[in-house]
């Protein structure tokens, strides 16, 4: 037996870099589970498996991944990638915007498997006085919570050469929401990557699918794995108390409700929702934690 690193899948089977430079087709013999998880993929990109002839026979412990769950009716997961050192949410202020509750559940899933992120506005080119007030707002509410916040456009370069740095020697995973020029970011990384891009609905104002499964991706040192653009990102099962210790500033927060199982909704002496009253915690994170509750409580996802 050898091993190796899956660096693409597509359907059953797995592109797989061994450790001797070689690279293989296998797919999966047997069933995986991973700690009870239901997924409709046991192995992701990212993942250091063992293989015999054509076959993956094992899968190795992984330091973290990052889930989904998945749009069918399942009540499955989908793990994006495994064993990342970084992820980078490409987002928008226009052609398309990328709604805040967006930004905010995939923040929420990376919080949960330690997975630190920077959150880049990519577009800047086409931002008039609005949007630039916007932009300037998101990046402030963010970095205050900690999160590292660039500005730059594909389509101009501006801001760029930054991001290229930041790559250096990691594994990075790069997400955002369909149409937003992740795969044409991809793509000026190498020229060779040749990721497939689609041009925005003029009718919806909304992006098009163009990457259907996820790649890893050799470059400078490290790998950056292009996924699938969605439109929706539904966070994995927490219960009800779980989902505020992912929001950093409603945590700290909650140290001074009333009573210690407050879930920030309508109890009395609730410290967090006294901070929302006064300004010290977004309206629109507020809204996206009571958004990610309801489906917690429902068993909604998206």
């Amino acid at each position: 037996m050898q091993f190796g690193l899956v660096l693409r899948t597509t359907g059953s089977w797995y592109e797989i870099c061994t450790d001797n430079g070689d690279m293989v087709s296998s797919r999966i013999k047997g069933k995986f589970r991973l700690q009870g998880i239901r997924t409709t993929n046991p192995i992701a990109v990212g993942d250091r498996v063992g293989i015999d002839g054509d076959s993956i026979v094992e899968i190795c412990p992984r330091v973290n991944y990052m889930i989904r769950k998945s749009s069918n009716l399942s009540k499955k997961s989908q793990i994006i990638a495994a064993n990342i050192d970084q992820a980078f949410l490409m987002v928008s202020v226009r052609e398309p915007e990328t709604p805040a509750e967006f930004i905010d559940r995939f923040l929420v899933t990376a919080e949960a498997y330690k997975i630190p992120v920077t959150i880049v506005f990519n577009k800047i080119d086409l931002y008039n006085t609005t949007d630039k007030e916007m932009l300037n707002a998101y990046m402030r509410l963010y970095s205050i919570l900690g999160y590292h916040c660039h500005a730059v456009s594909v389509k101009t370069g501006e801001g760029i050469e930054e991001i290229k740095e930041k790559l250096r020697n990691k594994i990075t995973l790069f997400s955002g929401n369909s149409g937003v020029g992740k795969s044409s970011f991809i793509n000026i990384l190498h020229p060779s990557f040749n990721t497939k891009t689609a041009a925005i609905s003029e009718v919806h104002h909304t992006g098009m699918h163009t990457t259907t499964f996820s790649e890893m991706l050799p470059y400078n040192g490290g790998y950056v794995i292009d996924t699938p653009g969605v439109k929706g990102f539904g966070v994995i099962d927490m219960v009800a108390g779980e989902v505020g210790r992912y929001f950093p500033e409603i945590f700290s927060a909650s140290k001074e409700c009333r009573f210690a199982n407050c879930i920030h909704k309508d109890e009395p002496g609730c410290a967090v929702i006294k901070a929302v009253e006064k300004h010290y915690i977004s309206k629109s994170r507020y809204a996206s934690y009571l958004s990610i509750l309801e489906d917690e409580s429902e068993n909604k996802y998206r």
